[in-house]
């Protein structure tokens, strides 16, 4: 029996479900179980951002203020995914960003305890604030020792003694390049409670504790090579606007280390665009540049044609945007990204489904539908290295997240994103709301996509090529579900009931 090809017609093909005038979200269709040969462990999750840049896991962190900044990068990139750092910041604050992610090997930033210069006096236990001890640096920043918080209270005059006095030598450290495996061998080695690590000036970049050892090796492990470069620095990428000053913005990041750079607009077809696109392919020819947000045939084509070396796919689907409700335009995100990867897939261009994202069967819909990774936002937001600080709301502890599109984000500079910079009067496309803590990407990422993988099994696909395949000679097989049906398919009928995904 030939298990590639099904013995019964039932349900659809991709090409004739998406060819009926309507538009479909992931939650409005379904796939058909297909043919199981091989344990989820085999299922290979391996992907192309772009033409140039591969990646272990398809996930891709975006680029909103309330997302993206260096801990989400970092901690993305040690997964296996890339994190896409927002522009809603000077370009020297975007490049700071970039060089922070570049400067760490550990799949976490730390938070440094406060530094004083030798002759520096501690005047209060506040100083300390929650840390255990005060690093004491030169005035190149250069790590000469530290005071612990133990001394100081034991001292009666440390209040009026220069941090000199009080200071122990400066630990045993390590450098900035080791990775995280190397770093805690180093610790539990040499007996410490910490470890600073220092770049090649001696200036601390993070401090590792037994405890941050300790919580990171409770994580589960996905077993997939974190994204790094041949010089095994974190892969990232940056976000850039499609205006004159932004040309400018491109050259400090390139500068600072930007592995992949994205064309960040609402409706990516535009002369603007195209041209940002070839300003990029011209001037760093090595640079892969991501055009869009696309969501049809047409406009994918014209920014293949310009030279884009991905497409980003989605207009009015995240949890936040209002673009749909208040211009009349998008399009459903499961027919946006089947129409978009078809025809990209004829040119090798990888598409990025952005939006829609809310549980690992919608990352399942997205890859097999064609994308090759998936970008999310409310996914990782609330997460602890998303940007922002916790507050507690109605009993629940949560963070801010907010559109690129909010007024409020409008504020610091996004309106270029709508094309709405040079406008006197400034419409919203988003909100701003909150999401609730998540705990870690370091921890819920694994389980996804474990999910994701148990999906991919289902559907009797081993890696995104052969899913694509399956799908493209109609092999696989989908409906549409009723109201009734996407009900019958989450829980329900229950009183009471308690949902832990992992």
């Amino acid at each position: 029996m030939d298990f590639d090809k099904p013995c019964i017609d039932d349900g659809f093909a991709a090409d004739r479900l998406f060819n009926q005038g309507f538009s479909y979200t992931y939650d409005d269709v379904i796939f058909l179980p297909h043919f199981i040969d091989f344990p989820t462990d085999a299922v290979d999750l391996r992907t192309n951002l772009t033409r140039n840049l591969s990646l272990s896991l398809p996930i891709v962190s975006s680029p909103m203020d309330t997302v993206t900044e260096s801990s989400m990068a970092v901690s993305i990139a040690s997964l296996g995914g890339i994190g896409i750092l927002h522009y809603n910041n000077t370009p020297s604050e975007q490049s700071s960003l970039i060089r922070s992610v570049k400067s760490r090997r550990l799949p976490f930033i730390t938070d440094l305890p406060p530094s004083v210069s030798p002759s520096d006096q501690i005047s209060s236990a506040d100083d300390f604030g929650s840390s255990p001890c005060v690093l004491v640096t030169a005035e190149s920043g250069r790590l000469l020792g530290f005071v612990a918080r133990s001394d100081w209270e034991a001292r009666s005059d440390a209040r009026d003694a220069p941090a000199k006095d009080l200071m122990r030598p400066s630990p045993p450290s390590v450098t900035a390049s080791c990775d995280f495996e190397r770093t805690a061998e180093f610790l539990a080695r040499e007996a410490l409670d910490f470890v600073p690590t220092v770049d090649a000036d001696g200036v601390v970049v993070d401090l590792v504790t037994k405890g941050d050892v300790e919580r990171v090796r409770r994580f589960p492990r996905l077993g997939v090579p974190p994204t790094v470069g041949e010089d095994g620095r974190f892969l990232v990428g940056a976000a850039v606007g499609t205006r004159e000053e932004d040309k400018r913005r491109l050259e400090e990041l390139v500068k600072a280390g930007a592995d992949v750079v994205v064309l960040d607009s609402s409706q990516g077809n535009s002369i603007y665009q195209i041209e940002m696109i070839k300003h990029v392919k011209r001037t760093y020819p090595g640079l892969d540049v991501i055009g869009g947000n696309v969501v049809t045939a047409y406009q994918a084509e014209n920014l293949i044609q310009a030279g884009v070396d991905g497409l980003r796919v989605g207009m009015g689907s995240g949890s936040i945007c209002t673009t749909q409700e208040v211009c009349a335009v998008g399009r459903g995100q499961a027919t946006a990204v089947y129409k978009v990867a078809s025809i990209a897939a004829r040119s090798g261009v990888p598409v990025i489904a952005d939006g829609g994202i809310g549980n690992s069967g919608h990352i399942v819909k997205a890859l097999v539908l064609g994308a090759s990774t998936v970008m999310m936002g409310s996914f990782l937001a609330g997460s602890h290295e998303a940007p922002g600080v916790y507050e507690f709301r109605d009993g629940s502890r949560v963070k801010k997240y907010r559109g690129m599109g909010s007024l409020e984000a409008m504020k610091k500079g996004s309106d270029a994103r709508y094309l709405g910079d040079t406008s006197k009067l400034k419409v919203a496309q988003g909100v701003v709301g909150a999401v609730a803590d998540k705990g870690s990407t370091l921890n819920f990422i694994p389980y996804t996509m474990h999910a994701v993988k148990q999906g991919f099994q289902d559907l009797g696909a081993s890696s995104l090529k052969s899913a694509h395949d399956l799908l493209r000679s109609s092999v696989l097989r989908l409906e549409v579900r009723s109201g009734a049906a996407q009900v019958e398919g989450g829980v329900h009928g229950l009183v009471k009931y308690e949902k832990k995904l992992f």
